[in-house]
């Protein structure tokens, strides 16, 4: 792949920026089809029209990928280059939706609907006010991310996460809220957070990923597991846990998580899922291969950009069920292995 602007990894190729803007941009901007996730309440509350039930956070097929696509717009603004034109655009964007007015709505919303995109788009919402810090979009996206932070908690006291590979992945989400809430300077919710990930999984392994992948799975629960706890765990005790969890990654064991899942319908948007499985995998790897020896480190890496690059075509140019997220996963991926 070859672009004259792009995103960098650190002696690594160059990956098309303006391109993944330019279709974030585009998906952001597509107003139908629409799966609003809205549970009404009663005979008056039908009016789902996407800018009227969500006016920061419509287009992108559903709420969690148009919070997650502008998050995106935001690292590709500080980390690009982008061309002038495409940044202008993305600003635009942002600046028509990132308002006081429109996430005033949104907050409403979270608060009267507690369980609303829990925990998934939480943990997008909360990693885009992270990527707003030091911009002109912090001060009205804080209040967003002052009600999630409100609502975590509560989450984190149910008694058993969710293991499997789709959105309510509670492995998948804490690494997220990780993330974020450490670039938001909440170390309350930081050290409450790495506290119930290690309560969750601290004692699993090894694990068995025979049954990976799912049929409509975009996570591996073994890596986005494995990934989680890199985070959370002591320096020192990292590469023990993870050749106790997975022993034999890169060597032979797992192999079937290192090679791209195969799906027949990309225009089903479950089925959709497993091409976006390749550029999570992707991202977990490139997170894991630090804590492995070689040559199972080397082999990790290879699997990574083998299972990121069977799927960059269609980032850009796939049908819209893949088109309206893939691009944040691609940019993850991409960056993964960089410092946090």
């Amino acid at each position: 792949m070859t672009a004259t602007s792009g995103v960098g990894s650190p002696g690594g190729p160059t990956y098309p920026a303006d391109a993944w803007a330019r279709v974030a941009c585009e998906a952001l901007a597509t107003v139908y089809p629409y799966a609003p996730g809205h549970v009404v309440t009663g005979p008056e509350d039908v009016d789902v029209r996407p800018q009227t039930l969500h006016p920061a956070f419509w287009g992108c097929l559903d709420w969690h990928s148009s919070v997650h696509m502008q998050a995106s717009l935001l690292v590709l603004l500080a980390d690009g280059p982008l061309s002038e034109p495409v940044a202008a655009r993305c600003r635009e964007l942002l600046d028509a939706r990132l308002t006081w007015a429109a996430i005033e709505v949104e907050v409403e919303y979270l608060r009267g609907r507690p369980s609303f995109e829990r925990p998934y788009g939480w943990g997008w919402a909360l990693m885009l006010a992270a990527q707003a810090r030091g911009t002109r979009w912090e001060g009205p996206v804080a209040p967003l991310a002052e009600q999630i932070v409100e609502l975590v908690p509560a989450w984190l006291a149910q008694p058993l996460p969710v293991r499997h590979g789709v959105h309510s992945n509670s492995a998948f989400a804490l690494t997220l809220v990780l993330r974020a809430v450490a670039a938001l300077d909440r170390p309350e919710l930081t050290q409450l957070a790495r506290a119930r990930a290690i309560d969750w999984f601290g004692a699993d392994g090894p694990a068995d990923t025979s049954a990976e992948p799912s049929g409509h799975d975009f996570l591996s629960p073994a890596l986005t597991q494995a990934a989680l706890m890199m985070r959370v765990l002591p320096q020192a005790g990292r590469s023990g846990w993870l050749a106790g969890y997975l022993p034999g990654l890169g060597e032979g064991a797992h192999g079937h998580l290192l090679t791209p899942p195969l799906t027949q319908d990309t225009s089903d948007g479950q089925l959709a899922h497993l091409l976006g499985l390749s550029l999570s995998r992707a991202w977990q790897l490139r997170e894991l291969a630090p804590y492995l020896p070689e040559p199972a480190r080397a082999a990790v890496l290879a699997a990574a950009e083998a299972l990121f690059e069977a799927v960059a075509p269609v980032v850009t140019d796939g049908d819209f069920m893949l088109t309206h997220w893939l691009v944040t996963f691609a940019l993850f991926a991409h960056l993964a292995g960089r410092p946090q």
